[in-house]
């Protein structure tokens, strides 16, 4: 089974608590803090093995987890990091946040490995906050909790050549007799619903991967049918391999079929429609008459395109086609197949960090790094607070709030925590 498509979660680890601890040792009266930090937590690494070749094992599992950093301890003891969780793909996923849409990568390379998400850091222990007037620091940060994401995996194939062509043309035959691969061969249409390689070795000693894409139709491109998760597959092919049913077994006009699927490669994808095509008259050996193959021999010509007469069943003509494509592929270099388009690795950073806005009587200041921020007080804690205001003021938000005509005795709320505003 050829599974090229999958959602799943993935959360990085807690950042681990720094510790509030002071040193106790005989002789020593008043021992200053020694609380060590927390361990950052666990990121979320996807890498490239070149074993696997669909995300079947995405199917069964929907939750991957990094894990949780650990908690400082006393003797400035830090805590021990947390184990990053690194997600096996085959080369040529891509990974999408399903949030915003965005790409987070793109792992068409051998060996490739990308971070996706960060493990929090974890909390600085008390040692870090002795003053010369805080010589006995009450409080430490609480680790940055982990972030958690949906997100989607699409496999796009990555092979030489790909067959294009409508159903029922005979992709299947030309790949299974041309390859080792065996996929399902039957006089219907959509016998191929799911792409299928093979390598295609030639007598010269030269070999290419050639994948069979599973049949298009008009309106493909707009989503009609599987038109758009078929049409994906072809962008990461060198060659197009065009299949025409020249006989007109069913009726088609092959001139017509040309056209149309061209047509729905262009309003796909500019770089898919401009791609080195070959067409591959198929059924010469049921054709009753040389009329279809002059008109479509023509039309390719006016095109650009090179033709062949062949037969999937017979074997004719199928030698002279495979050793031109082969020759016309050490022409195209295989490093025009990486799409590295709008990836974005996502941070904390990335989003807004925060912001401040006036509800009613009631000044709001609310963002991620402000939520992060306020995880690591201690609120029943005077020094702690003390720390958490400075670090407000440090970050802008008093200035911030001046700006929106805060004046003193008015309500600040930072997310479910309020208080009377002072100068």
């Amino acid at each position: 089974m050829f599974i090229d498509y999958a959602k799943i979660i993935i959360a990085s680890g807690n950042g681990g608590n720094g510790a509030i601890s002071f040193r106790r040792e005989k002789y020593v009266a008043n021992g200053g803090p020694d609380g060590g930090d927390g361990g950052k937590g666990g990121s979320v690494y996807f890498r490239v093995d070149l074993g696997l070749n669909t995300l079947i094992d995405f199917r069964y599992k929907k939750k991957y987890l990094a894990k949780n950093g650990e908690a400082g301890s006393g003797s400035r003891c830090n805590g021990k990091k947390g184990e990053d969780l690194y997600i096996d793909v085959p080369q040529g996923t891509v990974i999408i946040d399903e949030a915003t849409g965005k790409v987070l990568a793109d792992l068409s390379k051998e060996s490739q490995v990308e971070c996706i998400l960060e493990g929090g850091k974890g909390g600085k222990g008390n040692v870090h906050f002795a003053t010369a007037t805080r010589q006995i620091p009450n409080f430490a940060e609480t680790g940055e909790p982990g972030t958690e994401k949906t997100i989607i995996l699409e496999l796009k194939m990555i092979a030489d050549v790909g067959l294009v062509g409508y159903p029922n043309v005979g992709k299947s035959t030309l790949l299974s007799r041309m390859t080792l691969a065996r996929p399902k061969v039957a006089n219907y249409h959509f016998t191929t619903l799911e792409p299928s390689l093979g390598v295609v070795k030639l007598k010269n000693g030269a070999s290419f991967v050639m994948a069979d894409i599973p049949g298009l139709i008009e309106g493909a491109s707009e989503g009609v049918g599987l038109g758009l998760k078929f049409l994906r597959h072809i962008e990461r092919t060198r060659l197009l391999l065009h299949v025409i049913d020249v006989a007109g077994t069913e009726g088609r006009d092959p001139v017509e079929d040309f056209q149309k699927i061209n047509e729905e490669l262009k309003k796909y994808s500019d770089k898919v429609s401009n791609k080195m095509q070959v067409i591959a008259a198929n059924k010469a050996d049921v054709l009753q008459n040389d009329e279809n193959y002059h008109k479509l021999e023509e039309l390719a010509h006016k095109s650009g395109y090179e033709i062949f007469k062949i037969s999937a069943v017979t074997g004719e003509g199928l030698d002279e086609l495979f050793e031109r494509v082969a020759e016309l592929l050490t022409k195209i270099p295989k490093e025009e197949l990486e799409i590295i388009e709008d990836v974005t690795h996502y941070t904390l950073d990335e989003e807004p960090s925060w912001s401040v806005r006036k509800e009613g009587k009631i000044f709001i200041v609310e963002g991620k790094e402000i939520e992060n921020v306020m995880r690591r007080v201690n609120f029943s804690d005077y020094e702690s607070l003390g720390y958490f205001h400075t670090t407000l003021r440090k970050m802008g938000v008093d200035a911030a709030l001046r700006r929106n005509g805060i004046k003193e005795g008015d309500i600040v709320r930072i997310f479910d925590w309020e208080f009377e505003y002072e100068e």
